[in-house]
């Protein structure tokens, strides 16, 4: 019963945290597939896949802006199965607005989820973890690589999800827990193809013209590094923030 590993993922109804509940439990990961109650995607159809592809799941509610909620699902987790592994901070939200009309109140609710949350989520995690244990938290190239006009206070805190990984990385490590980040890129998602606050799926396809890899990226190429960090395999990769971009980030624009 306890012998399997345990995943929290946060935002896992679609997108990159779908994926990867997938792509985990493929491993042999049990995963909780963390939904936030008010997120129109549903969390059914990641239990269907994962249990399609032979794994085992649990849906559970939460909302990271709660110290409260993000606990419990640490321990619904390890009250069903006696143990949590791994950590994958991975909701987060994202609002267009320009800086020099941008409320204290838009800053601070943005800053909550896709910063705070991540901070919740790691902490909660961290209680439960021993030796081997991993936290990956999602970055972004807006702020991990990049500032993006419009969008200081989600740069902002995607720049701020590299400083606290590398803190807990030095200051877990001597209990052989590990934390990284991932940066992704442009990344074909819900988040990604609105077309309010992101690129939308005409700015998407615009994209592709200038990644070298010549497209968008898809969640689960995302997961498999999630996955990666997640496991035994990536035993001394610690504080790191790896880019999965299609080259994006390093290529020379004509």
């Amino acid at each position: 019963m306890t012998d399997q590993p345990v995943a929290m993922i946060t935002g896992a109804a679609s997108g990159i945290g779908a994926a990867t509940a997938v792509c985990l439990a493929e491993k042999g990961i049990r995963v909780g597939i963390g939904t936030f109650p008010g997120d129109p995607h549903d969390p059914e159809t990641t239990l269907k896949d994962v249990r399609d592809g032979g794994g085992e799941g649990m849906i559970v509610e939460v909302d990271v802006r709660s110290t409260a909620s993000v606990d419990a699902f640490a321990e619904a987790l390890v009250s069903t199965w006696r143990r949590l592994d791994v950590a994958v901070a991975n909701a987060g939200i994202l609002r267009e607005a320009a800086f020099d009309t941008l409320s204290d109140e838009q800053w601070h609710d943005l800053l909550d989820v896709d910063l705070h949350g991540v901070m919740r989520t790691a902490r909660a995690g961290l209680r439960h973890m021993g030796d081997g244990g991993s936290v990956t938290a999602i970055s972004s190239i807006a702020g991990g690589v990049y500032g993006w006009q419009a969008h200081a206070h989600y740069a902002t805190a995607k720049a701020g999800v590299l400083g606290l990984v590398r803190s807990l990385a030095v200051e877990y490590g001597p209990r052989g827990i590990r934390a990284n980040a991932i940066i992704p890129g442009l990344i074909r998602t819900p988040q990604s193809t609105d077309a309010v606050n992101s690129l939308g799926p005409e700015g998407l396809e615009r994209a592709g013209g200038y990644i070298p890899w010549g497209r968008v990226g898809d969640p689960r190429e995302v997961a498999e590094v999630i996955a990666f960090l997640s496991s035994p395999q990536a035993s001394y990769v610690s504080g790191q923030a790896i880019v999965v971009d299609g080259a994006l980030t390093v290529a020379m624009r004509d």
